[in-house]
């Protein structure tokens, strides 16, 4: 491995998540990168879509042995599509609100010191990563790939700036349930076909999406599967009643919740868009496929706190 201080680490923050919010701390940030005896190079911008084409070209010209991006899934989501299908290795540094790749991964969450630690280690393991065909840019996630309840609680959600965190979440689900109708969809996994109305269905790489739901709790980062979940019709009572158990992973007992794996998975459905590692997506439908260890990563030494 490439030593410490010859590494060039491409850097891409979210002021909103980093520590303090601030300009200033992302300076910090940077700063404190150096002083592990690393080269930092800022490709940070004003949007995301500006900030993922600078990291794409960093990328591709090769001018950056590791790229880190520090925020929550949203960033980590545009490594995800800086990085999946090359060498190069994707630092999280989980400063967000929602971090379930990292948790997924066991990175360290909101502790940057140890973050930095990691990266300096450099040690790196190849995950897999999900893909949606033809849909030309930005076609990789991670975590997990949503369309129902979900992607509009999430939508809605984003639109609020208070409270931050799981209950900002929580308070958009009693918002849209009132007016939510379940979906009918047709998921295709694989060779078994399945139609139904249901609330929402989920393509999960990752164990827990939404800070920290677990709504797929055996789904594993390198199997070379992706578990879809498919919550068929509930009412609006027992969706509440049921809902509190998806944070330990529980909910998977209940008898309108199906759970499925596969290598290929086809969503149709009318009028909705999906989300990706809680970022607006592709419209559905669609198919995403899942490409193993397409995705290198950097990852704490055993034992590491």
């Amino acid at each position: 491995m490439t030593e410490a201080d010859d590494r060039r680490i491409g850097l891409v923050a979210n002021p909103r998540a980093a520590a303090g919010g601030s300009a200033a701390a992302l300076r910090t940030l940077a700063a404190d990168l150096r002083s592990h005896g690393l080269r930092v190079v800022d490709l940070s911008a004003g949007t995301a879509g500006a900030a993922l084409a600078r990291a794409e070209h960093a990328v591709r010209e090769g001018s950056i042995d590791v790229l880190a991006v520090a925020g929550g899934d949203g960033m980590a989501h545009l490594g995800v599509n800086a990085c999946a299908g090359t060498d190069i290795p994707l630092a999280i540094i989980a400063l967000g609100t929602g971090n379930d790749i990292a948790a997924g991964l066991g990175l360290p969450i909101r502790d940057q010191a140890a973050s930095l630690a990691m990266i300096a280690a450099g040690r790196t393991r190849r995950i897999d990563a999900g893909r949606v065909a033809d849909v030309g840019h930005r076609s990789w996630f991670a975590g997990t790939l949503y369309a129902g309840f979900d992607a509009v609680v999430n939508a809605r959600a984003n639109t609020w700036s208070w409270p931050r965190g799981q209950a900002r979440y929580n308070l958009a689900v009693l918002r849209e349930l009132p007016l939510f109708a379940p979906i009918p969809y047709v998921v295709t996994v694989d060779e078994t076909r399945v139609e139904t109305e249901a609330m929402l269905v989920i393509i999960a790489n990752a164990p827990s999406y939404g800070g920290g739901m677990r709504v797929t709790p055996n789904a594993q980062m390198d199997d070379g599967r992706l578990d879809v979940l498919v919550l068929e019709r509930v009412g609006r009572a027992e969706f509440l009643r049921v809902f509190p158990r998806v944070f330990a992973g529980t909910h998977v007992d209940h008898p309108a919740v199906r759970i499925l794996s596969g290598c290929s998975i086809r969503l149709e459905a009318s009028g909705i868009r999906s989300y990706a590692d809680g970022e607006p997506f592709h419209p559905v439908p669609l198919t995403a496929q899942v490409v193993p260890r397409a995705l290198r990563v950097v990852v704490p030494e055993p034992g590491a706190p």
